[in-house]
């Protein structure tokens, strides 16, 4: 191989890692938008200058739930994920 297809490869990766990056972005954005909306509209009756404290621990509450609920979720895929463990052994013994 010649330098300038080490330098296409380095840059093709350094575009891809950035593509990568990118798409993280706008994944995480989408999921902030997401709660945000799905949250106020479960916490908030009428917009006001400030936000009453009923309505501060609701959106802490809602916040807090959604993270959770997202973990259980991300654990549970990734049990499901792990190959089922095959036994060796004759049951017949």
């Amino acid at each position: 191989m010649d330098s300038s297809s080490n330098s296409s490869a380095a840059d093709l990766g350094s575009v891809q890692h950035s593509i990568k990056v990118a798409t993280e972005k706008q994944r995480f954005q989408q999921l902030v938008h997401q709660v945000t909306e799905h949250c106020w509209e479960k916490c908030m009756d009428k917009p006001k200058r400030k936000l009453d404290s009923r309505a501060k621990a609701c959106f802490v509450n809602c916040v807090e739930r959604f993270i959770d609920t997202s973990q259980f979720i991300l654990n549970r895929w990734e049990q499901t994920q792990k190959p089922k463990p095959v036994f060796s052994e004759s049951l017949s013994d």
